[in-house]
């Protein structure tokens, strides 16, 4: 929004809410893994989020699933316990499926279970500097303005909101010009028939059908920009979740562009479900039963930390000796600028299965402010390197390491920058 009129405001005083040791901000599994490894870990840990559910976009953003995978003993007891809850799943066993309103109370319940405190109806405006350190966040909710002051502040917000109120240093999207990956709503259809239904996972992913390739097909006849099938199967018989709405030239920090993402994604969907209908098998009685509540963004600010990853770091199989996310593995998944499929920067068949990579403690740290980790895909890395570690798996793993480390910061009484990285690595 560009405003050119100013109006005057008293001045007053705003009100402290809270005092804990560490403040998370943006509760998708990023924030969710922060506060629970910063609560299990000793520390009073507060989590705010504006939506009315934690797990962002595992849950509010109807995820269908848990894509790419990543060393972590806190995902592993997400996709146990995910399990344990869905209806039509066995029990014990691990899932990466998803049952929105069961992954929201896995959420719930580890972080009760942890002792950390949640919050949410609740934005983060801006942080409460001293120097370059942050030492809170003003937040506005129903209850009105007031300040939440913090020995270490996490930003998961995805779009580092409040790292950039910081003045942290950071790059919007692609380093050359500026573009960002599209945004989605994901929805779900019902009255699919699964033993005759196609589950196209990938952009590659080539179904022939009696009135031709559905990928073609789509290309061809979904509105513009709008043209690629994806589908997932989900827990529960004859629902599938559906990932095929798009929305190009997006800038998930403006408000009036998230608008007319929002506008321009559900738009789109009359025409999925008409397309499914005529041409993908098994959805010829298919019909729309709920969409998501948050739109899903995939890019905006990659922050300039202590530390930079690469797209070379990820296929070398860079082993950092201060990682603190290890055992990551997904593609260089980069959605069309300019339309729908892969863009042609993007890597999924030709990527190689093993990568293992690392993300060292420097990329979570920024890189002239103090009291402030980074947790989800704002960390420091480069847009092609994003495009991998954006997974919810691996932005978990992040979380989980920047709550540990936010902890033992504050119990040992040193800056988030000086936190021995060893002893991050033997609570992981």
């Amino acid at each position: 929004m560009n405003c050119r009129q100013f109006i005057q405001m008293d001045a007053c005083g705003i009100p402290v809410s809270r005092k804990v040791d560490v403040l998370v901000l943006g509760a998708g599994p990023a924030g969710c893994a922060a506060a629970i490894m910063a609560a299990r870990t000793g520390a009073k840990t507060l989590l705010v989020d504006f939506m009315s559910v934690p797990g962002g976009v595992s849950t509010a953003g109807m995820m269908s699933h848990y894509t790419g995978t990543v060393d972590s003993k806190l995902y592993e007891e997400v996709l146990h316990r995910m399990a344990d809850k869905n209806e039509g799943e066995a029990k014990g066993v691990r899932s990466v499926y998803i049952d929105q309103v069961q992954m929201t109370l896995v959420w719930i319940e580890l972080l009760e279970e942890a002792g950390a405190e949640l919050l949410l109806y609740t934005m983060a405006c801006e942080p409460i500097m001293e120097g370059n350190c942050v030492k809170g966040v003003i937040v506005q909710n129903k209850s009105g303005r007031s300040a939440i002051l913090a020995d270490a502040v996490i930003d998961a917000t995805g779009d580092g909101d409040i790292a950039a109120g910081t003045g942290a240093e950071f790059v919007m999207g692609r380093e050359s010009d500026g573009s960002m990956q599209p945004a989605t709503l994901m929805f779900k259809v019902a009255g699919v028939d699964m033993e005759r239904a196609v589950f196209p996972g990938s952009f590659e992913t080539e179904v022939q059908t009696d009135k031709g390739e559905l990928q073609a097909l789509a290309k061809e006849i979904l509105p513009h920009p709008a043209g690629h099938v994806l589908l997932y199967r989900s827990t529960l018989d004859g629902i599938v979740t559906v990932n095929m709405t798009n929305a190009i030239q997006i800038d998930g920090t403006n408000a009036d562009s998230m608008t007319q993402a929002e506008i321009t994604c559900r738009k789109q969907i009359p025409a999925i479900v008409a397309f499914l209908r005529e041409y993908a098998p098994g959805y010829e009685n298919c019909y729309a039963i709920a969409a998501a509540s948050l739109i899903g963004i995939r890019e905006t600010r990659h922050f300039k930390g202590v530390y930079t990853l690469t797209k070379e770091d990820i296929l070398e199989k860079r082993q950092f000796e201060d990682w603190v996310v290890r055992g990551a593995q997904f593609n260089f998944d980069i959605h069309n600028m300019t339309g729908g499929s892969l863009d042609k920067t993007g890597v999924q068949k030709k990527f190689p299965k093993n990568v293992n990579y690392t993300i060292p403690y420097g990329c979570l740290i920024p890189e002239k402010v103090d009291g402030l980790l980074l947790a989800g895909r704002n960390i420091s890395g480069t847009h092609m390197a994003h495009s991998n570690y954006r997974a919810m798996p691996i932005c978990l793993a992040m979380g989980e390491a920047a709550g540990v480390a936010a902890a033992i910061a504050v119990k040992k009484g040193v800056k988030l920058r000086d936190v021995q990285v060893k002893c991050i690595q033997e609570c992981l």
